[in-house]
């Protein structure tokens, strides 16, 4: 609230979601509501009122009350006075009491922070209680002059990570990176997608992660190159390779790792091509991370590599100027290098400042995720058809360059084809 120059900031968690008649998704709370107050219930909101100094802010938690019957039922609830004292609010309050004391918190605060636009229903319950405070101008109540969304300032304090997130991040990487050598071990030809990411999930889950990040992509063959393929219900076929998405998310944080290997354990020669040239662009966005760098570097670096490669191996023609201006090498490589990554897997954060992209700076989280994808087509020779190639590291900024904390799974073609052939005992 000091960054945000004073008022009151109101903060809901996520709803919970319906699946069907009677079930419910898993419950996952907000990123920014998680982020601030670590509480994971849902029908929870916060509210934070800022005060001439910081030890007069106040931090205010609405849940749900203690109810024996429905823990009974649905588990654990903190209530009111078991979440004060175990994460450090000010006060709490049972949720149904949020309108009222809204009516009490609103008067003659400079501004209101919320996330305008997020939420139909919160939008049009935050206007009723403004209009409530206004209705009550004649007794001297004045409601907030300014209504700023929130999300700008929580945005920018998102998007530094501190150390104990690091360490978060660490963890759920070591999770993520020992899934896909699981997965590596266990992939051959016969076996489906959906068994491969069975796998995956099974190590997630093992140790200690709540929920996959993202929904898993286990992509054999052709399906590689369909860059958010979900449907992983296709046999693993000899000869193809596998391209494989998939994170842990732990404690709230996500990883977000891409490995590409061959079903048989064994690269063929073009795959090994368009394989040894995604790493390589990979390897020069990595070495574009460091404090001083902006956000577009990793890519402008890994975009060289790959429209180079693509040229020699007349995927394209044309210089190397000719094909990065015509933009040609989307048609192989169509998304960006780059995204932040935390508590979202696509996590919050500006790419740009005015007209400038954004300075890296230690303690920013972002993958490298450069790609080939080469569908079949008249001009294109027949052996690169359906080969489709992503290799994907989560890098920490720091001090000195970066830090690649998604380094134990293997991604060199000696490395996995080794990590293979051990596991098949040959």
């Amino acid at each position: 609230m000091r960054l945000a120059g004073g008022g009151v900031a109101l903060i809901p968690t996520a709803p919970e979601q319906a699946r069907n008649r009677d079930t419910h998704y898993p419950y996952r709370a907000d990123s920014y509501f998680q982020y601030l107050t670590g509480f994971t219930e849902p029908e929870a909101v916060l509210v934070i009122v800022a005060g001439k100094a910081d030890s007069e802010a106040q931090s205010i938690l609405f849940c749900r009350e203690k109810n024996a019957e429905r823990e009974t039922w649905d588990g654990f609830r903190h209530g009111p006075e078991g979440a004060r004292e175990a994460f450090g609010f000010e006060s709490a309050n049972v949720i149904g009491d949020l309108d009222a004391r809204l009516a009490e918190l609103l008067p003659d605060q400079p501004a209101l922070w919320f996330s305008i636009g997020h939420d139909a229903g919160w939008d049009a319950r935050i206007a009723g209680a403004l209009n409530k405070v206004r209705g009550e101008s004649r007794t001297g109540k004045r409601a907030p002059a300014m209504i700023r969304d929130v999300r700008a300032e929580l945005d920018a304090m998102r998007l530094v990570k501190d150390a104990t997130e690091l360490a978060i991040m660490r963890r759920a990487s070591e999770i993520s990176c020992n899934a896909h050598i699981r997965a590596m071990r266990f992939a051959a030809p016969g076996r489906f997608e959906y068994e491969v990411e069975a796998e995956l999930l099974h190590e997630f889950r093992r140790h200690g992660c709540e929920f996959p990040a993202y929904t898993p992509i286990v992509a054999g063959g052709a399906n590689a190159c369909i860059l958010h393929y979900v449907g992983n219900d296709q046999p693993l076929l000899d000869g193809d390779l596998l391209l494989i998405d998939a994170g842990g998310e732990l404690s709230g944080y996500a990883s977000d790792i891409t490995r590409t290997f061959p079903v048989s354990g064994r690269f063929s020669g073009p795959q090994a091509d368009i394989y040894d040239l995604v790493l390589d662009a990979q390897a020069a966005a990595i070495r574009a991370v460091r404090p001083g760098a902006n956000f577009a570097d990793p890519h402008d670096a890994a975009l060289k590599v790959l429209a180079q490669g693509m040229i020699d191996m007349k995927l394209l023609t044309g210089s190397l100027d000719a094909v990065l201006e015509s933009e040609s090498y989307k048609r192989f490589y169509m998304h960006r290098t780059s995204h932040w990554l935390g508590k979202d897997v696509h996590d919050a954060g500006e790419y740009k400042e005015g007209e400038h992209w954004a300075p890296l700076v230690p303690g920013m989280v972002l993958t490298i995720e450069p790609g080939c994808y080469i569908r079949p087509a008249e001009d294109v020779r027949e052996v690169f058809w359906n080969i489709g190639v992503r290799i994907e590291d989560d890098a920490v900024v720091t001090k000195e360059g970066c830090e690649i904390i998604t380094v134990a799974a293997p991604k060199t073609i000696a490395d996995i084809e080794a990590l293979m052939r051990d596991a098949r005992g040959r």
